[in-house]
């Protein structure tokens, strides 16, 4: 029965790891091998290397592997801007979604038990709904003649149409929008699990209702904090759908870059190798805070 039990516990822990290297592990390896592939007019559109299927013949391939797609990044310096601006708008949509979540999450964590289950369903009602149909839906409301600017003209609060759509604004709009509850559900949980005597006893103290807040609500819901900051930031820096759909011609972003390079300049090494760089950008970071919070766990 133990042996079972032990075979069972080994089945559990190993189909997480066997679903990541199925699912990310074998796809990055394809992606790094094309990266280091020479680009060509053929169909796969690189030179293939190191190909697989060669057998232990591949392995005198080696040598041919070609890093011309990392130095095309380093000297086009559009890549650099794409990076850049990129992290720009994926922190400034961070921000405004932490901004607009908090309180939400807040509400929702002090509202009478029989309420939060309703509430919960609420925040998490736009994922029953196509994500392209809800970026369309945001272009109907923010182009000039769209349904924000023909209220606001009624209302007589504007004398011309505001020009949102096809902005950097509107991108922020639409992940705002779009990643709301992946903010809203990680604070929830961190505020939920606060006892209430907490606020109370600083309360007893003398703390008023604001400084109990600043001062013991929003440190010891500083996890749900960064795990919503990071459930937003990491899809965001790499979004496509949105700023191509929003943005403007100007917006640049890295989502937008490789899809250029993919299907339009059908350059896989190059795409592939942005592609590589970004995940190298955003893995580091996740280990380095991964490993002071085993730190800070252990001590």
């Amino acid at each position: 029965m133990k042996a079972h039990r032990s075979l069972a516990e080994r089945l559990v822990l190993g189909a997480p790891w066997a679903w990541l290297i199925v699912f990310f592990m074998i796809p990055f390896l394809i992606v790094v091998k094309i990266s280091l592939s020479e680009a060509a007019i053929a169909q796969p559109p690189y030179k293939p290397v190191f190909d697989f299927a060669d057998g232990w013949e591949a392995l005198r391939k080696f040598a041919e592997l070609s890093l011309s797609a990392y130095a095309g990044l380093a000297d086009d310096w559009l890549y650099a801007q794409a990076y850049l601006s990129s992290l720009r708008l994926a922190l400034i949509s961070t921000l405004f979604t932490l901004a607009v979540a908090y309180p939400l999450a807040y509400a929702m964590a002090r509202a009478p038990l029989r309420l939060r289950p309703i509430l919960v369903v609420l925040a998490v009602a736009p994922f029953w709904t196509s994500f392209l149909i809800r970026v369309y839906a945001w272009i109907t409301i923010l182009k000039d003649e769209g349904l924000l600017n023909h209220a606001l003209l009624r209302l007589g609060l504007i004398s011309e149409p505001l020009h949102i759509f096809a902005s950097d604004t509107a991108v922020v709009i639409g992940i705002v929008y779009s990643y709301l509850p992946f903010m809203v559900l990680p604070l929830y949980n961190a505020i939920a699990r606060q006892p209430p005597e907490l606020i109370e006893a600083a309360a007893d103290l003398g703390a008023p209702p604001l400084a109990a807040f600043w001062r013991v609500t929003v440190p010891l819901s500083a996890s749900g904090v960064i795990a919503g900051c990071l459930l937003v930031f990491i899809p965001a820096i790499g979004e496509f759908v949105i700023p191509d759909l929003l943005g403007g011609s100007d917006t640049l972003m890295i989502g937008r870059t490789l899809w250029v390079e993919f299907f339009d300049n059908r350059d896989w090494p190059a795409a592939s190798a942005v592609a590589v760089v970004l995940l190298g950008l955003l893995v580091g970071p996740m280990a380095l805070y991964e490993r002071s919070q085993m730190a800070e766990a252990g001590s």
